[in-house]
């Protein structure tokens, strides 16, 4: 292992980098993605709720493959030329972002109903409740499953391999492939996946013992 990560480490960690950069922007779009199709979710509107439902049903149970592949093949033959380090993160970032929307969804709805009521009746709007109010209370109690969600998401942009998106596992085939030596590879590639998603656990946990218990 130590033989392929000396004598490969530009290429490991070039696609290291790949899978850095699409973790970081999938990350932030699916929390946004996210949080939106949450709020449609529980909205007053009955249109918005089940466009919000619609949504996150079918995104959950779709593979991630099959949503990425579809940008890489269907979006670049019929609307716009996408490469497949973009195809690879907005597929990633969709395909999260139901399953955070289930979590945001299910922390907002955690809270005492009389927190809403309570904040309407001293004149808030929905809006201002929901923002000032509700909201914060329910990140706390999200924090634990959104953590989980993003390390999901880390593990889950190996699916970049599969496109062309030059990420960690896309790389590691090519190493593979040159070196006849793939137990090796691949072990060396688990370092770094390891490398990525342990800090991030460690700050969920150092977040959630923060925010959780204040």
């Amino acid at each position: 292992m130590l033989n392929i990560i000396t004598q490969h480490w530009d290429t490991l960690v070039s696609g290291l980098g790949y899978t850095l950069q699409s973790s970081l922007i999938a990350l932030i779009g699916s929390v946004v993605v996210g949080t939106a199709f949450a709020l449609m979710e529980i909205s007053v509107h009955r249109w918005l709720r089940v466009i919000g439902t619609a949504y996150v049903e079918i995104i959950r149970n779709v593979p991630l493959l099959v949503i990425t592949m579809g940008f890489y093949v269907i979006v670049p033959k019929y609307v716009v030329a996408v490469d497949g380090f973009t195809a690879g993160t907005i597929g990633l970032t969709i395909y999260t972002s139901a399953f955070i929307a289930e979590t945001v969804r299910a922390g907002i709805e955690s809270v005492a109903v009389g927190q809403m009521e309570g904040a309407r009746a001293v004149g808030m709007t929905y809006t201002q409740a929901m923002t000032h109010i509700v909201f914060p209370q329910a990140i706390k109690i999200v924090i634990p499953p959104l953590g989980n969600q993003f390390i999901n998401l880390v593990k889950n942009s190996s699916v970049l391999a599969f496109v062309a998106g030059f990420d960690l596992m896309y790389q590691a085939k090519i190493i593979a492939n040159l070196t006849f030596d793939t137990f090796n590879t691949y072990l060396a590639v688990g370092v770094f996946y390891l490398v990525l998603t342990m800090p991030l656990s460690y700050l969920m946990r150092y977040l959630e013992k923060k925010w959780v218990t204040a």
